[in-house]
């Protein structure tokens, strides 16, 4: 039995957008969901890989896996067995965009020896995530890194959002999640590190849906199609960096500078909040170190959104900007996901 990508039986998440032969995955941990009574499922899909080692995501009855990907297969529509051997019988399969703007993914069909069955319904609470490489769980499976800093040349090769801490933050409160996040992202255009040497921030990305320039023209993200309950902001990490000089020479205790980022941050926060009215806003870091003022800054910008009348708060995880000098690993993703958890828990439901 085949499917279309554009089947009723196949449920996406994640900032996707339909096209008459396929369906476009733009954001890291964007997925196809489907349901099927058999022993076997193919998925016919277009990739492009623009640098480094890719998977294609794969999730069969709630064990993960990865596909890795060639660059033999650029811009070709490959089919290949997400799921073989099974016990005759119903199962569950997500296909997910393992990486960033690193890679295009498009959605074209499916194909089962059984037959499709109606899919499960998405959780009712949605949360959104607008954050950098660590959402994205970038470096998270370079185990032997624990606390040290990233392997020389991994080339994406241990990267892997399914697990990163927001993405297990959704899946604890059983939720959907709309993952916003991009390795080396900062607020404004000209800093951070994402697509160099012309850097693009948060400001220009966060009501896009394709939103790399590799991967297409930008194309707006109409808010209507999603509503979360919950949004968290998760930057301030790569913010120091300065696309001008090529330094890290941007100082948050400036004045000058504090008062401007700040206010480009509410701004956002602001826009947000008009598409969602109601929603509540939890700002954050993480546990990879960084300059502990600024966290001192999202502590004020918090204050500055209550007062406005916006629901927002500041988690801070016990080792807040203070564990590790590379990328957290899975275990320190755990560690955050179980603390985050925990705040919005007591806090924000």
């Amino acid at each position: 039995m085949n499917i279309t990508h554009n089947d009723e039986k196949i449920i996406y998440m994640g900032r996707t957008d339909s096209y008459p032969d396929e369906t476009r995955l733009f954001y890291a941990g964007s997925q196809a969901i489907v349901k099927f009574r058999g022993t076997r499922l193919d998925v016919t899909f277009n990739s492009t890989s623009y640098w480094g080692s890719l998977c294609l995501g794969v999730v069969v009855d709630g064990e993960m896996r990865g596909i890795p990907l060639s660059y033999d297969n650029n811009r070709k529509d490959i089919t290949v067995a997400a799921a073989e051997g099974l016990a005759d019988g119903e199962h569950s399969v997500i296909i997910y965009k393992r990486h960033a703007a690193n890679q295009s993914l498009s959605i074209k069909g499916f194909e089962t020896d059984g037959e499709f069955l109606a899919p499960e319904p998405l959780p009712e609470r949605k949360i959104e995530v607008y954050g950098d490489s660590v959402c994205a769980g970038e470096v998270i499976e370079a185990y032997d890194y624990t606390e040290k800093c990233d392997p020389e040349g991994h080339d994406s090769k241990y990267d892997n959002v399914w697990n990163s801490f927001v993405m297990q933050t959704a899946r604890n409160l059983n939720a959907q999640i709309h993952n916003i996040c991009q390795g080396g992202i900062a607020l404004f255009d000209g800093t951070g590190y994402f697509h160099a040497p012309d850097y693009i921030g948060l400001e220009s990305v966060y009501d896009k849906t394709c939103y790399f320039p590799e991967g297409g023209e930008p194309t707006q993200w109409d808010f209507s199609r999603y509503t979360p309950d919950i949004v968290i902001i998760a930057i301030g990490q790569n913010d120091k960096h300065n696309g001008r000089t090529d330094k890290d020479d941007i100082d948050i205790a400036d004045p000058s500078y504090r008062s401007e980022w700040k206010t480009a941050y509410i701004k956002m926060v602001r826009d947000l909040d008009k598409h969602y009215g109601g929603a509540k806003f939890v700002l954050t870091t993480t546990i990879l170190m960084h300059d502990p003022e600024w966290d001192k800054a999202i502590d004020e910008i918090k204050d500055e959104l209550c007062g406005m009348g916006i629901k927002a708060y500041h988690n801070m995880f016990s080792r807040n900007g203070a564990a590790t000098p590379g990328h957290p690993r899975l275990s320190e993703h755990n560690e955050m996901a179980a603390e985050l958890t925990a705040f919005i828990e007591k806090n924000v439901l």
